[in-house]
């Protein structure tokens, strides 16, 4: 199985109960357990979006909303989701998360980024933009323009639906 960019929007009230359950917890379960709805599947996608939008010389603004939309930031402590054995993220970095103030920030910008037009200044032919992107892009089946715009979607709509229902965002690898 592959290690994943994961995503999942939760609300602070139920933060706040993952955190109460693992301290409470003999062996420190924070019983995680977003909805299925509420957690999305990046893939591979953040670091190839990334690349992706610096060759297309997508302005700093944009690139770092994209940045803090895949990467989130360690402000919000997450360490009771990374503790063994109930670690959320046991292949990568410790969790990390987005206020829901950031991820409406966040989602605003992502809203206002023209991801065909990125992808259109991209070479036309598959094999020199995957070569291009690198980063294991070559490995993708098919267009790699099409693989990143379905997860930039998917990205953004999960964003927008974080900032209208005012849920903060957790990230980890798995």
């Amino acid at each position: 199985m592959a290690v994943t960019k994961q995503l999942a929007r939760i609300s602070v009230e139920y933060l706040a109960d993952c955190r109460q359950s693992a301290s409470e917890s003999p062996d420190g379960d924070p019983h995680w357990d977003p909805q299925p709805a509420d957690v999305l599947d990046l893939d591979w996608a953040p670091i190839l979006l990334e690349r992706a939008c610096e060759l297309a010389g997508l302005d700093d603004v944009h690139l770092n909303a994209l940045r803090q939309a895949t990467d989130g930031d360690s402000a919000i402590d997450l360490g009771f989701l990374n503790t063994h054995p109930h670690a959320i993220g046991p292949f990568g970095p410790a969790p990390t998360a987005l206020s829901a103030a950031q991820a409406a920030h966040v989602s605003e910008l992502l809203v206002h980024m023209n991801m065909p037009a990125i992808l259109a200044a991209l070479p036309a032919d598959d094999t020199q933009t995957a070569s291009l992107i690198g980063y294991g892009a070559d490995k993708i089946a098919g267009d790699p323009r099409k693989y990143l715009l379905k997860h930039f979607n998917a990205l953004r709509e999960f964003y927008l639906e974080a900032s209208q229902r005012h849920l903060l965002i957790v990230l980890w690898w798995d």
